[in-house]
């Protein structure tokens, strides 16, 4: 694979990197960690997932920019921890009627064309990531994993 391609899919990696940071500094406030309406325990699970995807996108930009020789492997280990946290989104948001979720805080949450805001984030990130899947390919073997000459 081409040194360009390897550097598109690290800049297409990084920015849907991004989206595990973004929770930590929408919702480590008054509308959720800090909301004295949440049960504790609950506020507990919410920062404890927040952690967790601050370490998550820590561990993604090193897999992206520092890990060294298999680039590919590495790449393709991103893609699939960043797929995980976009297919969890999904299911929240699909499974939101069952547990009585809501995408959207009134008054903290807005609409991008019409669409609430972490939708349209959403769709956006899983539209790079599926162009990231398409460049890196399904396959493995020898020849994915050589490293940019």
């Amino acid at each position: 694979m081409s040194t360009s391609r390897i550097l598109a899919l690290k800049i297409a990696l990084t920015i849907t990197a991004l989206e595990f940071f973004g929770p930590i500094l929408r919702d480590f406030s008054a509308s959720h960690a800090m909301n004295p309406t949440w049960d504790g325990h609950a506020r507990v699970h919410l920062v404890w997932l927040l952690g967790f995807m601050f370490f998550s996108g820590i561990a993604n930009l090193y897999l992206v920019w520092g890990r060294r020789p298999y680039e590919l492997r590495n790449l393709r280990l991103s893609a699939a921890w960043q797929s995980c946290n976009l297919g969890g989104f999904w299911v929240a948001y699909l499974l939101a009627p069952v547990y009585g979720g809501a995408m959207s805080v009134p008054g903290i949450h807005t609409h991008i064309l019409g669409i609430d805001e972490n939708v349209f984030v959403f769709m956006l990130l899983s539209i790079v990531m599926g162009a990231v899947w398409l460049v890196l390919g399904f396959r493995s073997g020898p020849e994915s994993l050589r490293a940019a000459g």
